[in-house]
């Protein structure tokens, strides 16, 4: 066995189905040593027909107590990686590095009462593996998750996000979630409409959820393109809120989805 060898594992996709023309969903097979924690994302690899292994880093959105391993993709034109992803089918092989990774997880805070779940596109993933987890339902008063997409029929895991009211070890906490759909590009109806930045600044954001956002009661995730996390970091610091770092506790915690 070679040291490559011993850095990943062959996992079988079990399942690949689409959301849009240019965004699917695949199951794989999970390795019962494999462990992360909500939030974190795991490096994938391809093998190429030449023999060439091209390498990403996915978020998981399967739960950490799934027997099976779920992610969220777009396919990029002419991307190296999407490309050859998008071509797996079931049966097909994917690698998965035996160590998760990432700090988009709710270790990174202390305190808070809302906890706010701001995604553009696949940046999604991570956040329906922790709505996933029933502590994070017992931990927060209010979970806003905000979930932005340029066209209505982007906006994928419908049913997963409507379902968790109906999931019985989430009885009597469901009502806790407050789901905001972003459509940035057409009218969509119970959709809001613009970027994240300007709902955060114009205060349609925080109307709309019924909560506002404070340095107090604020916990703030945020997954998606990194010019989206950069603008709206900014807009958030101009609201006293700031990246929660091991020296210094704060109420932001990101992640590049690219």
């Amino acid at each position: 066995m070679t040291a490559q060898d011993e850095k990943y594992t062959r996992q079988t996709i079990t399942e690949v189905w689409p959301w849009a023309d240019n965004l699917f969903s695949l199951r794989t097979t999970r390795d019962p040593r494999f462990r992360f924690s909500a939030g974190q994302f795991a490096r994938l690899g391809v093998e190429k027909a030449d023999g060439e292994v091209v390498w990403r880093a996915y978020s998981m959105v399967s739960a950490p107590h799934d027997e099976f391993l779920e992610f969220f993709s777009i396919v990029v034109p002419g991307g190296a990686f999407t490309s050859e992803l998008s071509r797996l089918k079931p049966g097909d092989t994917l690698l998965v590095e035996k160590q998760p990774y990432g700090y988009l997880t709710l270790e990174r805070f202390t305190g808070g009462r809302d906890l706010w779940l701001l995604a553009t596109g696949t940046g999604l993933a991570p956040f329906l593996s922790m709505l996933q987890e029933p502590d994070v339902w017992q931990r927060y008063e209010r979970i806003i998750l905000v979930y932005s997409v340029r066209e209505a029929k982007d906006l994928a895991y419908q049913g997963m996000i409507k379902g968790f009211a109906e999931l019985e070890y989430l009885e009597g906490v469901a009502e806790k979630l407050v789901y905001l759909p972003v459509v940035t590009r057409e009218s969509y109806p119970g959709a809001l409409e613009g970027r994240i930045t300007t709902l955060i600044e114009n205060g349609e954001l925080e109307r709309a959820a019924s909560v506002d956002l404070s340095t107090e009661h604020s916990r703030i995730l945020i997954c998606g393109n990194p010019e989206m996390v950069e603008d709206t970091r900014a807009v958030l610091k101009t609201r006293g809120l700031q990246l929660a770092l091991s020296r210094r506790p704060g109420q932001i915690a990101v992640e590049n989805y690219w």
